[in-house]
């Protein structure tokens, strides 16, 4: 389940709160690794996957906020899969440096 389908199951007042942040923390991990390489650098490179990783834990915060406040469902698979995507970005990094 993606986070936009998670998103849309918050309560209507979280619209600007939880709902807007968790989308801008989960779309900020792609695009802050095509930020990343777009500058041609390792060194960059490496400075954007950071910033993404600390992204994606606010992610897995927000997922779990919404779950501690009962407004998700508990989800294994959406949070293996941040684990996932958290080791691939960790070995990018290690590749880079």
């Amino acid at each position: 389940m993606s986070v936009y389908k998670i998103s849309e199951k918050l309560p209507r007042h979280e619209i600007f709160g939880i709902t807007a942040q968790l989308r801008r923390a989960a779309l900020s991990v792609p695009t802050n690794i095509v930020e990343g390489y777009a500058r041609k650098s390792n060194k960059e490179l490496t400075r954007f996957i950071d910033i993404a990783l600390g992204s994606l834990d606010e992610t897995e915060y927000l997922i779990q906020l919404g779950i501690d406040l009962k407004y998700i469902e508990p989800n294994k698979e959406m949070l293996a899969l941040i684990c996932e995507i958290e080791k691939l970005l960790w070995g990018l990094k290690k590749e880079n440096l």
